[in-house]
């Protein structure tokens, strides 16, 4: 297979590091770019001119372990089993707390090569601020390995612990990366495909309480000035209609000329992905592939989702980062995992380049104020690409009324839960009006404003602001049912 220019600049320069002494080499890409083919020929390279005994690699996930294991059987023509004769292994973070001594006494008599898959999974420069994956790695890793090659699209953590392996610029915690690949990058190099972000908001929202109306003019609005939740916004049925049909509507357009193009829809949790199930049954007659933390098959779903035409799967921590499915080109972000890093990652599910002739990615979510930060800081990654980022406007719409007549939109907020008081939500549904920065949309002043606020940065030139100032690592990891997290 032939590697893309960024993969064979970014090998040479690994080899070049490792001849000059320096055992480790970390690679900062964008998601969807390539990270697996390169380090897996890379690992080729080292294994085929006899620098390297053996190849262990540590990925976050079992599918994403699966697929290096058949990534790295490609490129080497080799077994990664782990059973006798096997050039190697693939395996997950998790399985770092089960090798016993006599896996590790291989780093004894072997000069092996490990490959860190998303290696911001794993916290520590010492022993004493390590994560529990990191301590397995300063204890059994580092200084043993010949060679290790570290691998991230989204390289920071909020709970300040330090990267391990990573190495630190002093004066202002900036890591400093081996090389570094950005979206704006990929976007020129046509590696990957141009994101589209649309925000759906609704300039006219009625929470009816027992005893009074206010109306919202925006879900910032709603979301910052009520006791109205997020989680209760991305439950909402005139919402989870709303956004689904919309995405429903574009893929259908794409698999006119893309037959297997597919979306994904990221939920909050199980019952969250049951109750959409339901809604695309019921709405769309649309049955959807459902996979979460708690199959223990999860890995068979994927890769039989992958291979297949069907068109939705719905995922609840299962299909994030490194997941590769590349007929993924819709997406709807209904989690209430809301991060930059997960953002990211969940962006970087449809922005893999394909041969198809459609290669439209469009990421669909609530108009929620700090998703939009993300939004728009997407847009000045890629600042010479218009429209990256959309608004669709829920407006009265008799047709679509008609269908949600019977439909009550209610829930209850934590105040009222107490009191017993009954709350209504009431959103004048709902038909599509897209704004692409446009100065005709009047939408709240704080959203207005947000674009204004958030100054230009790309993935490699402003490293330094994507490190140091997002996401909620632990929280997130929680969530993603990944629990080994001390």
């Amino acid at each position: 297979m032939n590697l893309r220019p960024w993969q064979e600049h970014c090998i040479n320069q690994a080899l070049s590091n490792y001849s000059n002494g320096y055992n480790h080499f970390l690679t900062l890409a964008t998601p969807g770019a390539g990270k697996t083919l390169m380090a897996s020929a890379l690992a080729s390279y080292l294994l085929k001119n006899k620098l390297i005994d053996l190849i262990i690699c540590f990925s976050p996930s079992s599918i994403v372990a699966q697929d290096f294991a058949e990534s790295l059987e490609t490129q080497t023509g080799e077994r990664f089993d782990g059973l006798m004769g096997a050039k190697g292994r693939s395996l997950t973070y998790q399985s770092l707390q089960f090798l016993d001594g006599q896996f590790w006494q291989l780093f004894e008599s072997n000069r092996i090569f490990v490959i860190f898959d998303e290696i911001h999974h794993c916290a520590g420069s010492n022993l004493g601020n390590a994560n529990s994956w990191g301590e397995q790695i300063l204890l059994n890793i580092h200084d043993k390995a010949k060679f290790t090659l570290a691998l991230t699209g989204t390289p920071w953590r909020s709970d300040t612990a330090p990267i391990v392996l990573s190495k630190y610029i002093q004066s202002d915690s900036q890591i400093a990366c081996d090389y570094v690949y950005g979206l704006a990058e990929a976007v020129r190099d046509k590696v990957c495909r141009v994101p589209q972000i649309v925000a759906v908001d609704n300039v006219k929202i009625s929470v009816v309480d027992t005893n009074t109306t206010q109306v919202f003019t925006s879900f910032s609005d709603l979301l910052s000035n009520s006791n109205v939740s997020y989680q209760q916004v991305i439950e909402n049925e005139a919402v989870l209609k709303f956004i689904i049909t919309a995405s429903h509507k574009k893929l259908s357009k794409i698999r006119l000329v893309n037959p297997d193009g597919a979306g994904l829809i990221v939920a909050s949790s199980v019952s969250h992905a049951n109750m959409i199930s339901s809604l695309m049954k019921s709405w769309f007659k649309e049955n959807a592939v459902v996979v979460t933390y708690k199959e223990s098959n999860s890995s068979t779903i994927i890769q039989r989702f992958r291979h297949s035409q069907t068109r939705w799967v719905i995922s609840v921590g299962m299909i994030s980062e490194g997941t590769n499915i590349p007929r993924l080109q819709i997406c709807c972000h209904l989690t209430n995992i809301k991060t930059e890093m997960h953002f990211r990652q969940i962006l970087g599910r449809i922005l893999r380049l394909t041969e198809s002739a459609n290669q439209q990615a469009i990421l669909y979510m609530p108009a929620e104020p700090k998703l939009l930060e993300y939004a728009y800081r997407v847009k000045e990654d890629i600042p010479f690409e218009a429209d990256v980022v959309k608004f669709e406007n829920m407006k009265e719409n008799e047709e679509y009324d008609k269908k949600l007549n019977d439909l009550p939109i209610s829930f209850d907020s934590p105040v009222t839960q107490a009191s017993n008081k009954g709350l209504n939500l009431e959103l004048p549904s709902l038909e599509m009006e897209t704004f692409a920065n446009s100065s005709s949309y009047e939408h709240d002043t704080k959203t207005k404003d947000l674009a204004s606020e958030i100054k230009e940065h790309d993935l490699s030139s402003s490293y330094k602001n994507l490190i140091n100032n997002f996401g909620r690592f632990k929280q997130e990891t929680i969530a993603l049912g990944l629990l080994d997290f001390n």
